[in-house]
């Protein structure tokens, strides 16, 4: 699925990143179990560019997003410390909370900008609206 204004970054993966990066990564991932493990997109990144392989951080964030959707690698969650691999129900739970209120914060500022846009543009095609302009 592709997200207007994001074409290039939310696009499926291409065949090199499904053949050659999605094994390099599920690889490396599986041997960061808990915090104390986590690795960040940017270590990833230039990890992989060191190695000689061709990636940038958004794509590693879809294929990351790739590896959960796919449930390619169960308990895969991030934190400001990295990615790792969940050692408790609890962590995945708090997990699922933090998304939840990230998708709730979305939603709002979602609602916010439809708002606006009604409040700006809702009559703007209404006949007759000739007022003059004060300043």
């Amino acid at each position: 699925m592709s997200i207007k204004g994001f074409d290039n970054e939310t696009q499926p993966l291409n065949e090199y990143e499904e053949k050659t990066l999605l094994p390099l990564i599920l690889e490396g991932l599986k041997t960061k179990l808990g915090r104390d493990n986590a690795v960040t997109n940017r270590t990833i990144v230039m990890r992989l560019n060191i190695a000689g392989y061709k990636a940038d951080g958004p794509r590693i964030r879809k294929i990351i997003n790739h590896i959960r959707t796919a449930d390619l690698l169960p308990g895969l969650i991030a934190t400001s410390a990295g990615y790792f691999l969940a050692t408790s129900e609890a962590e995945l739970l708090d997990y699922e909370e933090s998304l939840i209120g990230r998708e709730d914060a979305i939603k709002q500022v979602r609602l916010a900008i439809a708002r606006q846009r009604r409040i700006l543009y809702g009559d703007a095609h209404k006949p007759g609206d000739n007022k003059p302009e004060i300043f």
